[in-house]
């Protein structure tokens, strides 16, 4: 049987994104074996999971620990393909990869670079350059969104590439939300029938920039309430922070949440505050969910939201741009059911069953997904 490994910094990211994936290879008669760190989760679809101690800091002790796991499990398993996720777990499985003849396939698929545009410049150096030292182990290397894909062309970033209209957006994880449902967690939260809120649902690291909309949310009408779903290491300096603002009566922190859907049933805008992203869900969500969205202008956001469409953008960490195009929204409920539609009509192409095939044929023009003789070049 052919055998492929999927890695990632974290079990979470398989099992949020890739899971449809394990399952088309497992269909195809192949060995799905799945390595990555983080808090252990069940993956059903992996015949085999192999956990890894990654650590987020590169220079980590535990990252060598985890390079070393990689490379024993790539010399006692002969894959006939890795296909590798997230900046962390993307390096150091390509470096884990023997750089001869004799090795397996390596696909490496870009979730958003994390250096250009707004990001550090010193942490952008650094990854910039692990990027280059393997990119020749990198067979095919698939992006999400124009700014990555530019960049890997420009500094040849892997033997073939491809931009892709990301992971596939799963509507069966997205079930219609009754007025009923929608009502009652509003009132659940204290959320007026005639307060407007708005939707953030992101993990609370400098990244994700929530801090913008506080202090957006701190100039707009006292009807108007913001949602902030997520964990992360930033919450309590956000819980802070709206305090300090005065308009912590304002804002809702529900912590991690399991079910998303009924949270976009209860909003009338999203937003986002992200530095940089790939192709984010939480827009995806938002626009399958019929939402408006008021985003900051970078990659990915500019890839989905064509602006007076079905969002409006605003210059990254600059709140007062925030809080005036949501002011245009909020002094136009025709025009934020008009942007909602646009956007429900055109989220349809970044649906899992448009793009898994699109994928699943990218591994095809690498390596035949249906040979049982496969031979490794």
């Amino acid at each position: 049987m052919p055998k492929i490994l999927f890695t990632a910094s974290t079990y979470s990211h398989i099992v949020q994104f890739h899971r449809p994936y394990l399952s088309a290879f497992r269909a195809l008669g192949w060995t799905v074996d799945v390595a990555c760190g983080g808090a252990p989760m069940e993956i059903p679809e992996a015949h085999r999971t192999i956990h890894l101690d990654f650590e987020k800091q590169m220079l980590s002790p535990r990252n060598g620990r985890a390079l070393r796991q990689l490379r024993r499990t790539m010399r006692e398993t002969a894959y006939d393909v890795v296909s590798c996720h997230t900046a962390l777990a993307s390096f150091f499985t390509r470096l884990a990869v023997n750089g001869g003849k004799q090795r397996p396939k390596v696909v490496c698929m870009v979730h958003g670079y994390l250096f250009g545009e707004n990001n550090p410049a010193a942490k952008g150096l650094i990854l910039q350059a692990a990027e280059k030292l393997v990119a020749s182990r990198t067979d095919l290397l698939m992006t999400m969104n124009r700014w990555d894909t530019q960049y890997a062309a420009a500094h040849r970033l892997g033997k073939k590439m491809v931009e892709i209209p990301g992971v596939g957006l799963d509507p069966s994880r997205l079930p219609p939300i009754s007025r009923e449902e929608a009502s009652a967690l509003r009132r659940q939260w204290g959320i007026e029938e005639t307060d407007t809120l708005l939707l953030y649902a992101a993990e609370f690291s400098g990244r994700k920039s929530q801090q913008v909309l506080l202090r957006a949310l701190a100039q707009l009408p006292l009807q108007v309430k913001l949602a902030l779903p997520g964990q992360g290491a930033l919450l309590e300096e956000c819980v802070a922070l709206a305090r300090s603002l005065g308009i912590e009566q304002r804002v809702i922190f529900p912590g991690q949440v399991a079910r998303m859907a009924q949270w976009y049933g209860a909003a009338d805008i999203a937003v986002s505050a992200s530095r940089s992203e790939g192709l984010p869900f939480n827009i995806m969500e938002a626009m399958y969910y019929g939402l408006p969205v008021v985003a900051s202008a970078v990659k990915g956001h500019t890839d989905l939201l064509v602006p007076d469409t079905c969002g409006l953008l605003y210059p990254y960490g600059d709140w007062q741009a925030c809080a005036a195009q949501l002011q245009k929204l909020l002094q136009s409920p025709e025009e934020r059911e008009r942007m909602g539609r646009q956007g429900r009509q055109s989220v349809g192409v970044y649906c899992l069953d448009q793009v898994l095939p699109i994928i699943m044929a990218q591994y095809e023009a690498l390596i035949p997904l249906r040979d049982e003789t496969i031979t490794h070049t």
